[in-house]
C-alpha cells in the first residue's frame, strides 16, 4: 500500500515527503515529476511566490540508475524563499487560518509557529509523492486529470466531455484557469480581476477524473477500506478544501432513485459489464466499479486578504486588523493539481493491495490474471 509522510514550513530549507509503498522495478522519469510541480504553481490569481520558487525534485532515496527498489522514497523540493528565521512574528491571528486554534494547541506566543506549517506550500511534498504514483498508475494504463468547473459563482459548462476532451486543458499553456468552457473562463478571469482590485479573493470548483480503473478496487467490507471515504479523506486534507462530491453526489440528495442510480447492461462485442450512466462516480458500495471516477472538490476562498477582517493581538487582547501575508487572489486550479496528487496515491493504494507490492513484474501478472477473470463473468 501507498502512503506518504510530508515535513517542513513555507520558508524553511525546504519540503519533503517520504513515500512507502512504491514497487520495485518502476522506472522514474524525473522530468514527468517536475512538471507536475510546475503546474501546481502555475494558474490565473496566483500570488507572488510563485515567481521566485522554481519547483525542482531530488531523489534522495529509494531509487537505484532511475529504477525504485522497494525502498522508501526521499523527496526533497528546497526552497528558495527560506528566511523563516527572520521573518517577523504574527501576534493577530487571521480569521480563516489555522493560526489562533492552532496558537491555543501548542501555546505559541507568535501565530508565525503555526503558519509555517499549516501553509498551502505543504502541498509542493504531496504533488511530489502523488506523481510518483501517476507513474506508477500509468504502468496499467491508468490516467489521472483534472479541470475547474466554477470559480465564485461563474460555472463552467462541462458536462459530458470526455477525458481526452478535459485533459487537453489540464495543460495550463492551454487554458488560463484549466477550464474547458473558454466563454466561462473569460468571465472566471474577469472575476479574479475584480477580487484582486478590491484586495479580496475567491474560492471555487474542481474535478478530478481518474479514467481505466478496474472494478473491485476498495472494499465494502469495512469502513477504513471504502475507496470513497479514502479519496473524501485524501481531498479533505488540502488546505481550504470544505467540501467533496463523487458523482453526481450532491445533487442526488434532490432525486428519485430511478433518476439517481446507473442501469447496468451487457456488451456482448466486448464481453463486459458496465453501466449506462456515471451518476454514481465510479464508485458504488465503497469499490470502483468500472466506470470512469469522477470526484468535485469544493475550495473555500484563500484565507489571507489584502483588506484584513477583523482580529484581536494576542498579547495586548486589542482589537486589530488581522496580520497579512503574500497570498494568492484563487489557486482553484493548483488544488486541482494537489487533489489529482492525493488520488493518485490513493488509487495506487488500492491497486497494490488487490494485486500485490514488492515488484512491478508481481503486480501486472496478477493485474493480467484478475482482467482474464473478469472476462469469464
Amino acid at each position: 500500500m501507498f502512503r506518504y509522510m510530508t515535513a517542513g514550513e513555507s520558508h524553511g530549507k525546504g519540503m519533503m515527503a517520504i513515500l512507502e509503498g512504491v514497487p520495485a522495478g518502476l522506472k522514474i522519469d524525473e522530468k514527468c515529476i517536475n512538471n507536475e510541480l510546475i503546474r501546481r504553481m502555475h494558474g490565473y490569481g496566483r500570488g507572488g511566490r510563485m515567481k521566485i520558487e522554481k519547483d525542482q525534485i531530488e531523489i534522495i532515496s529509494g531509487c537505484r540508475k532511475g529504477m525504485t527498489i522497494g525502498s522508501p522514497m526521499g523527496l526533497v523540493v528546497i526552497n528558495k524563499d527560506h528566511k523563516i528565521d527572520t521573518l517577523p512574528e504574527v501576534k493577530s491571528p487571521r480569521p480563516g487560518h489555522a493560526d489562533l486554534a492552532g496558537m491555543q494547541k501548542y501555546g505559541f506566543g507568535d501565530a508565525r509557529d503555526v503558519l509555517e506549517r499549516a501553509s498551502a506550500r505543504e502541498s509542493v511534498a504531496k504533488v511530489a509523492a502523488g506523481s510518483v504514483a501517476k507513474l506508477f498508475l500509468k504502468e496499467f494504463c491508468i490516467r489521472v486529470t483534472s479541470h475547474v468547473t466554477a470559480i465564485g459563482d461563474v460555472k463552467a459548462q462541462t458536462d459530458g466531455l470526455s477525458f481526452d476532451e478535459i485533459e487537453k486543458f489540464s495543460d495550463i499553456s492551454r487554458a488560463k484557469l484549466r477550464c474547458a468552457d473558454k466563454e466561462a473562463e473569460k468571465k472566471m478571469c474577469n472575476l479574479v480581476d475584480e477580487a484582486a482590485k478590491e484586495g479580496d479573493t475567491l474560492g471555487g470548483v474542481f474535478e478530478v477524473i481518474v479514467d481505466n480503473v478496474l472494478p473491485g478496487m476498495g472494499s465494502y467490507v469495512q469502513w477504513d477500506s471504502r475507496l470513497d471515504g479514502r479519496l473524501a479523506r485524501a481531498i479533505m486534507s488540502i488546505p481550504a478544501v470544505k467540501g467533496i462530491s463523487i458523482g453526481n453526489g450532491i445533487e442526488c440528495a434532490y432525486l428519485k432513485g430511478s433518476e439517481t442510480h446507473d442501469p447496468i447492461v451487457y456488451e456482448e462485442k466486448e464481453k463486459r459489464l458496465f453501466r449506462e450512466t456515471n451518476n454514481a462516480g465510479g464508485i458504488e458500495g465503497g469499490m470502483s466499479n468500472g466506470e470512469a471516477i469522477r470526484i468535485r472538490g469544493f475550495m473555500k476562498p484563500i484565507a489571507t486578504l489584502k483588506k484584513p477582517l477583523k482580529s484581536v493581538n494576542i498579547d495586548t487582547k486589542e482589537a486589530s486588523r488581522a496580520a497579512t501575508e503574500r497570498s494568492d487572489v484563487t489557486a482553484v486550479p493548483a488544488c486541482g493539481v494537489i487533489a489529482e496528487a492525493v488520488v493518485a496515491i490513493e488509487i495506487a493504494s488500492v491497486l497494490t493491495e488487490k494485486f500485490g507490492s514488492d515488484s512491478i513484474e508481481e503486480i501486472k501478472r496478477n493485474y493480467n490474471g484478475y482482467i482474464e477473470q473478469l472476462k469469464n463473468m
